[in-house]
């Protein structure tokens, strides 16, 4: 009976060994330009000349005041004359932010980013030491892109909340119906 039962033990512990683990993932690494696909994929844990907040510092800047929370997720445009965005659902906000979508895009066209360049100027009344945090969603490249396109408009006080809207709405935190700006 033991001459039986060993072969079974020992295919039995064969069986309940994985075949392969999962190798441990690795940081992203900062790319030197912008990233250009797959948007939602792990970010770095950084960005050179930007400040990374999590959610309680987002909280504490927003309390102080002086840091406009800026959105930027992406929206497709009608074909329709006119070009308005499509809103296929209803999207939520950190409350006082205003909505700049594909501001992110990894190479958005001339209009977009002429658009974007007048908007911060506005937004910020031409001061590039005014506070902008930039978000979208968790994991999401987009909001990594246009934090650092800002900083190379020269704004010296930008933030990236990678954790974005999602990482507020699991903290359970006020939001609000966002609504994007019209678009160039």
């Amino acid at each position: 009976m033991t001459s039986i039962l060993a072969p079974l033990l020992a295919a039995g512990l064969l069986l309940a060994t994985p075949l392969h683990a999962a190798p441990p993932e690795l940081p992203v690494e900062e790319p030197a330009g912008f990233r250009l696909t797959d948007y939602r994929a792990p970010t770095p844990p950084g960005l050179s000349g930007a400040v990374t907040v999590d959610t309680d510092a987002v909280r504490a800047l927003l309390e102080r005041g002086g840091t406009l929370p800026v959105y930027v997720q992406k929206l497709d445009r009608s074909t329709l004359p006119g070009a308005p965005w499509l809103l296929s659902k209803p999207f939520r906000q950190i409350p006082g932010s205003v909505w700049l979508p594909n501001v992110g895009l990894g190479a958005p066209d001339p209009a977009t980013l002429d658009w974007f360049g007048r908007h911060l100027e506005r937004l910020t009344d031409g001061d590039r030491a005014h506070g902008l945090l930039f978000y979208c969603l968790s994991d999401c490249w987009l909001s990594w892109n246009t934090a650092k396109r800002a900083v190379l408009h020269g704004y010296t006080r930008v933030y990236w909340y990678p954790a974005g809207v999602d990482g507020w709405a699991e903290a359970g935190l006020p939001m609000e119906d966002a609504h994007p700006l019209p678009g160039p």
